[in-house]
């Protein structure tokens, strides 16, 4: 089986299409995927870009464009977030509170966490009430707010930047890094049939 690096932060729209496509886009090749959660305000601090919800024209067009993906690919639940852009840290540290140290979360977690941001009717992702309704559905095994989740998560944000990862969704697989919704079937061709 093809190892595939899943590097992905639940403010990305893209990361959330990516997910949902993802099992369908590798029909038929042996592969197993790990989920890896990473800042991606980290990634575009270190790489000196911004966000492009944070350049209007730019924002304006993401968004337009989201919501054509969402209903061209049959994800007619998918609705973005107020606000957004939002602050992702306590999702992404809940997704890794929900294993032991040192291991990412499973395919499970990570569809928990994007459809309570992508799926929730515009509902913010950080209200009080919903995130401890979230917590309380996944028990984490630890507690997210811990000194060893936060440093695990930047950690992994981190290593991802030195391997070259600039933007979320990004898939590693076979050496080499794939950016974007739109790389897999790039990723595909690539990867080796059953």
């Amino acid at each position: 089986m093809t190892p595939i690096v899943f590097h992905f932060d639940v403010i990305s729209p893209f990361a959330y299409l990516a997910f949902e496509q993802l099992p369908e886009a590798l029909v038929g090749c042996s592969h197993v995927v790990e989920y890896r959660p990473v800042l991606f305000a980290g990634l575009l601090k270190a790489h000196g870009h911004k966000g492009p919800a944070e350049i209007e024209p730019k924002r304006e067009w993401t968004f337009r464009q989201v919501d054509w993906l969402a209903k061209k690919l049959g994800l007619t639940t998918m609705r973005t977030p107020t606000p957004h852009p939002f602050n992702p840290l306590a999702l992404l540290r809940l997704s890794l509170a929900c294993s032991p140290a040192g291991r990412m979360p499973n395919r499970r977690i990570v569809e928990a966490l994007m459809r309570h941001v992508w799926q929730a009717d515009g509902a913010d992702p950080n209200e009080p009430t919903r995130l401890a309704e979230l917590r309380a559905n996944l028990a984490p095994e630890r507690d997210p707010d811990s000194e060893e989740v936060k440093a695990e998560l930047r950690a992994l944000t981190d290593a991802a930047i030195a391997r070259g990862v600039f933007g979320v969704p990004t898939f590693e697989a076979l050496g080499r890094l794939y950016w974007g919704l739109d790389a897999l079937p790039m990723l595909r061709d690539d990867l080796p049939s059953n």
